[in-house]
């Protein structure tokens, strides 16, 4: 069992930049592969980053590539979003998420088995 609660959300201007925390509770964190998501209002949740550190794999959207970067600290049990020049399409309730590192399909929701409760992010024109 995987609980995930996210932090670091807020109100920053176009061209800012922001980094989402996802800190995980449970022994077998550093087992898990770990992905970002964000839902804006009247849109599906949609993926943005993922990374396999059993073998390195690294995934992102094309929207966010380039600009985001995930990244781990299994010390302190805590994923990072590192989001850089952000545009108000950027907007969204960001999830974390957290997942075996087995199989495929990781820019599917329905693959992940621990979600967090979400973090506001707003970027201002």
């Amino acid at each position: 069992q995987v609980q995930l609660v996210e932090s670091g959300g807020g109100l920053v201007q176009a061209g800012g930049s922001l980094r989402l925390s996802c800190a995980a509770s449970g022994r077998t964190f550093s087992s898990y592969a770990m992905g970002w998501f964000r839902q804006a209002p009247g849109k599906e949740r949609e993926f943005v980053a993922a990374k396999n550190w059993s073998n390195g794999n690294t995934y992102y959207a094309d929207s966010v590539k380039g600009r985001f970067t995930i990244s781990r600290d299994n010390a302190k049990n805590t994923v990072y979003l590192q989001m850089s020049v952000l545009k108000p399409e950027d907007t969204a309730v960001y999830y974390c998420a957290a997942r075996n590192p087995y199989g495929r399909n990781w820019i599917l929701a329905d693959a992940y088995d621990y979600w967090g409760q979400g973090t506001q992010v707003t970027v201002s024109s």
